[in-house]
């Protein structure tokens, strides 16, 4: 059974320009949005997403294999991409520092027309520690 961005949970308005190709996705003031899904959501609606960019705010943490995690709420993380960002922020792993960051959490490998798996963790590329308290 299809899903469609409209019943994707936490979704209050979806805005689509046919002139420049964008999307905007306004969520509901107390919606939760699972990226994973939403992209899941945009897929199995017929449209193809070439990436999916974030900007989100949590904890550093370690997971079970000693990756760093990027911990956004007491049951979601986002696994790190190691890179010169995620490396920096090691020292403040298992801290309560919460920290911004901008990134990258899906890109179309090129020339492959792929389904996503929803079951697959999408992991965080940081391109930006915008804040740290």
């Amino acid at each position: 059974m299809k899903q469609h961005l409209g019943r994707q949970s936490g979704v209050q308005n979806v805005e689509v320009s046919l002139i420049d190709g964008k999307v905007q996705i306004t969520p509901k003031e107390d919606g939760q949005i699972d990226p994973a899904q939403l992209l899941k959501s945009t897929y199995d609606s017929g449209v193809t997403a070439a990436e999916m960019d974030v900007t989100t705010r949590g904890k550093i943490v370690k997971d079970s294999s000693g990756s760093l995690a990027l911990q956004v709420e007491a049951n979601r993380s986002f696994a790190l991409v190691p890179n010169e960002l995620s490396k920096g922020l090691n020292s403040l792993a298992g801290s309560q520092t919460m920290v911004t960051v901008r990134g990258q959490l899906y890109k179309k490998p090129p020339g492959k027309k792929q389904k996503i798996d929803a079951s697959v963790p999408l992991k965080l590329l940081i391109q930006e520690v915008e804040k740290r308290e």
